[in-house]
């Protein structure tokens, strides 16, 4: 039987008492910001409601310590350029991490 494993990145402060992460759920957030310069339109892409939309991208700036979008109301949103770094540093480590499981998950329990 072929096997395959999985692992989702998730990036945190080092301080516990900090809500929240910046995980997939948010780089997908923020490639739909990147993509319909809105918000509310990424959330509902998802099928999330902008509140939480919302939070997962305040609290995943309090994790990293830096603005991931710029909102400029009529306008709509778009990502900082430290967000863009943001999202393609996960995007690189995510793929480095499955590289690793697709190589390795064979070696251990084949």
């Amino acid at each position: 039987m072929k096997l395959k494993a999985s692992a989702r990145l998730v990036v945190n402060s080092e301080n516990p008492e900090l809500p929240g992460t910046f995980s997939h759920g948010c780089v997908m957030l923020l490639d739909g910001v990147s993509r319909t310069k809105s918000l509310n339109k990424a959330a509902k892409e998802l099928d999330m409601a902008y509140s939480k939309a919302w939070r997962l991208v305040k609290e995943a700036e309090g994790q990293l310590g830096y603005q991931l979008l710029l909102r400029d109301g009529a306008r709509g949103s778009s990502l900082t350029p430290e967000g863009a770094r943001a999202v393609e540093a996960y995007r690189i480590l995510q793929d480095e991490i499955d590289e690793l499981l697709r190589r390795r998950t064979p070696e251990l329990f084949g």
